[in-house]
């Protein structure tokens, strides 16, 4: 069987390049699977996360300005080229399946030039806001909204990551598959420093100022602890982010940048923290569980909730209440046999998630 992931780029660390690289790994070594990776601007550069030498690589080379919208000239000029090389790609590798990663503007004529091929896209964000917002928003964007149904309803299927995403897409070629994680045998019994973490892109939907503030509202309690923040991104709101820290005089918590060791950290760590706006199906929650590191995250529209089991592997707080959150905490940080009865229910509970079981039902989907 042939497949084809297509996606625009695969040098930045973020969760969707981390997750395709996982899933292309393990299609590769499978008997009679041939994998194949389009994409649109790799610019040369190294893949960000391991990705098998058995992978085909081919990159279209068209290179659409991120900086602008997809809609602005300068990229839609670059739309024919872009329709042209996918296509004659696409006949020339023949595939069974194609899968579409990101939210790019292919995802418009994908569907139109793949003919025979069971085309599938994966939708990795949450549609909450979007679709909250949809009454009051501007009559072009109601348009678009129209316009981008209709397409969904052109693909063989449309993935998404938990049951509570189901209800913003009105077609029924939707399906459910969470995202997994490749379980291994770990040293889950390293020394625990007096650390939380957090991670991901710096930008405004993660809303790192929340742990800012939760960590100001209790930092005197506990002079031994620190906070790192590890992921890298927008450099103006980092300096805000910075400059907060330094407003609120709040000792002992970092930004420490991108990491290729994050699974070390978290195993040396006490708790994870995530005070994010909205996550789908956030991959830094499964590689928590799979380290034994307890997690107090918002219940925020809607991935935390179908990956934590509130009070066994972690905690879930009502969605944007700081003290609240730093209520819990301090809560785990006083009580250390809680953490502990918190990692063994991790370990435990996070083989629902295991790689193995999860890829059987992508395999069952593309031979369905």
């Amino acid at each position: 069987m042939k497949i084809v992931y297509s996606t625009d780029q695969v040098y930045l660390h973020g969760g969707i390049e981390k997750v395709l690289a996982q899933k292309l790994n393990y299609l590769v070594q499978i008997p009679d699977y041939e994998v194949h990776l389009i994409t649109t601007e790799q610019k040369g550069k190294a893949f960000c996360y391991t990705i098998s030498d058995k992978v085909i690589h081919h990159d279209l080379d068209i290179n659409y300005v991120r900086t602008k919208s997809y809609f602005n000239p300068t990229n839609l000029n670059k739309v024919p080229k872009h329709l042209k090389r996918l296509k004659n790609k696409l006949s020339e590798i023949n595939p069974d399946v194609l899968i579409v990663c990101n939210y790019a503007f292919d995802f418009y004529f994908i569907p139109f030039i793949s003919g025979n091929i069971k085309t599938i896209k994966e939708f990795h964000a949450s549609r909450y806001y979007y679709v909250k917002h949809l009454p009051k928003a501007s009559f072009l964007k109601k348009i678009m909204h129209t316009i981008n149904t209709t397409i969904e309803k052109k693909y063989t299927h449309v993935v998404v990551l938990n049951p509570d995403e189901q209800k913003y897409y009105k077609s029924n070629n939707v399906v459910v598959i969470p995202n997994a994680i490749k379980l291994e045998v770990k040293g889950n019994n390293v020394k625990r420093n007096h650390t939380i973490i957090a991670a991901g892109r710096i930008a405004e939907v993660k809303q790192f100022d929340h742990l800012i503030k939760t960590w100001g509202l209790i930092v005197d309690r506990f002079p031994d602890w620190e906070v790192y923040i590890y992921g890298e991104g927008n450099k103006l709101l980092l300096d805000t982010l910075n400059n907060l820290i330094k407003e609120l005089s709040v000792s002992n918590i970092q930004f420490k940048g991108a990491t290729s060791k994050l699974e070390e950290k978290m195993q040396e760590a006490s708790i994870y923290a995530l005070t994010s706006e909205t996550e789908c199906f956030p991959m830094v929650l499964l590689e928590s569980l799979s380290c034994g590191l307890p997690i107090v995250s918002y219940d925020c529209p809607h991935g935390p909730r179908n990956i934590i089991t509130n009070g066994e592997d972690g905690i879930l707080v009502k969605h944007n209440k700081i003290e609240a959150f730093s209520v819990e905490i301090a809560t785990l940080i006083e009580n250390p046999e809680k953490r502990k009865l918190m990692r063994q229910a991790a370990l435990k509970n996070i083989e629902r998630f295991n790689e193995n079981k999860v890829m059987e039902k992508w395999l069952n989907l593309f031979k369905e």
